[in-house]
């Protein structure tokens, strides 16, 4: 058994360090965990930040694809149970568990005795579990493939930690890039955008450093591509680097890379980050989220252009233009003497401030629409835009989210919505609220959207369900189901 952990720590330790693309990491993380245990199948489930539900990422077994069209609720069965108590769990007998629901197996046709499943976590934070079910020869799990498991599990979530410093691991940065391959991937038409794109212009023809500062959402990394795009490197790589996803002992490895020998498990020299985006640009993002010690050899490659890779010596000479971008006070950090002056005011020379979405309100109406039309190239859906009342509301609402929350609202109401034109009534509750103060609104769009959040409220006052929430309000379930449909309220 110890020699099957070596093994297996050799090879995910390899996957770690050669995957970026965090599809495909997935995709030989559970196929290399099926083989080695022999399991019968194996799931890696995610967790939805929002809503702590579990959905089916990827999956091996003969009924594969029929599973990965549920997800499960938080807490639900013992995968709902592992991320929730944040333990690994093996069950030798499924039938004997309270915690084993079977709702799934039952329904695509799976027979399952024994489960091991752990969660892949990163400090305190879950980011989803993988399960194994059975031995191929139908034999019970035991505790020695728990262990091995927990291994997978561990780096596993390591590579995924990893692999956000791509800008690639989850759905909102897979939609970043399809926008970054559109020409009207940067809309808008107010003053203030304009004037963005103006500056961004100007600068994208100096090699000068770039600071982007603005809230999250506001679209830094865009903009950030953008001026790569549109300079004389646009030949060149880009690269984009999360500097607050890692502990500062990992950073500093991808991004300066290391000698082999450095540190244990290093077996071979490897190129960092920086060297990558030789002749390009190098995007740091979140860079007041960074060390001191950090800021002291960021600051060495921006007067030198000379890097020491982690146990090496001799100095790497390399050509990268540095744009950085941060969502916090950065002055104030360096008045309290948490952000280096000097690396400031190298990273300084050009300062870009992005506007919040409220301060350039005659751009909601254009994103709206251009997300729309993003959504339905892909979809069946025969939504064709926004009643005059549902653009009213959004223009109102100040989006703490920005253009980021903007874009999910959208993809919501085109979902939720039931006809070609997307109403006032298909909009969130958090955007609808902000419209209960105004004056202007019918009577039944007043009592509707009192009734919606009513309703809302009390199914989360009472765990969402719709039985003791229908005995709360007094009112038949079946009423409250039609109810619930026809306010397009989220279950």
């Amino acid at each position: 058994m110890l020699d099957q952990r070596i093994k297996v720590f050799k090879e995910l330790s390899e996957i770690v360090n050669s995957v970026i693309d965090v599809e495909n990491l997935f995709e030989v993380i559970i196929n290399t965990a099926t083989r080695i245990m022999n399991a019968k199948a194996s799931s890696l489930l995610l967790k939805d930040e929002q809503t702590g539900k579990l959905y089916f990422h990827i999956t091996t077994g003969d009924k594969s694809e029929e599973v990965k069209r549920y997800e499960l609720e938080r807490g639900e069965g013992i995968a709902g149970w592992v991320a929730e108590h944040k333990q690994p769990l093996l069950v030798t007998n499924v039938q004997e568990d309270p915690r084993w629901q079977g709702r799934i197996a039952k329904e695509v046709g799976f027979a399952t005795n024994s489960i091991a499943c752990s969660p892949m976590m990163v400090g305190e934070k879950v980011l989803g579990v993988i399960e194994i079910i059975d031995h191929d020869d139908g034999s019970v799990l035991t505790k020695e493939d728990l262990e091995i498991l927990n291994v997978f599990s561990e780096l596993a979530a390591s590579a995924i930690l990893k692999a956000r410093m791509y800008s690639s691991v989850d759905r909102q940065n897979i939609r970043l890039k399809e926008e970054l391959n559109s020409k009207m991937s940067l809309v808008g038409e107010s003053p203030i955008f304009k004037k963005v794109l103006s500056d961004c212009s100007k600068v994208a023809r100096s090699r000068a450093s770039v600071l982007i500062s603005g809230s999250c959402g506001t679209g830094k990394e865009l903009i950030a591509r953008y001026i790569h795009n549109t300079s004389q490197r646009k030949e060149g790589p880009f690269i984009a680097v999360n500097c607050g996803a890692l502990v500062e002992t990992l950073l500093e490895s991808e991004l300066f890379g290391y000698e082999k020998g450095a540190f244990t498990g290093a077996d071979r020299r490897k190129r960092g980050l920086f060297e990558a985006a030789d002749t390009g640009t190098i995007f740091l993002d979140e860079i007041a989220e960074t060390s001191q010690n950090m800021q002291t050899k960021l600051l060495r490659v921006l007067q030198e252009g000379t890097l020491n890779r982690v146990g090496g010596v001799t100095p790497v000479n390399v050509d990268v233009r540095v744009i950085a971008a941060t969502n916090r006070d950065i002055e104030q950090l360096v008045e309290e003497g948490e952000f280096r002056e000097d690396l400031y005011y190298r990273l300084n020379v050009v300062r870009i401030k992005m506007p919040d979405l409220k301060e350039r309100k005659d751009d909601i109406p254009i994103l709206a629409n251009y997300f729309l039309q993003k959504f339905l190239k892909n979809s069946r859906y025969e939504t064709e835009s926004f009643s005059k009342d549902a653009l009213d509301v959004m223009e109102a609402y100040n989006w703490p989210g920005n253009v980021r929350q903007l874009e999910n609202v959208v993809e919501r109401a085109m979902i939720m919505g039931s006809g070609k034109v997307i109403q006032m009534s298909d909009l969130p509750y958090e955007v609808l609220e902000h419209k209960t103060t105004d004056v202007g609104l019918s009577l039944k769009e007043a009592q509707d959207m009192f009734k919606a959040s009513f309703i809302k409220r009390t199914l989360e006052t009472i765990g969402g369900s719709k039985t003791e929430a229908a005995k709360v309000l007094g009112i038949q379930r079946t009423y409250l189901s039609r109810l619930i449909k026809e306010l397009h309220i989220e279950s």
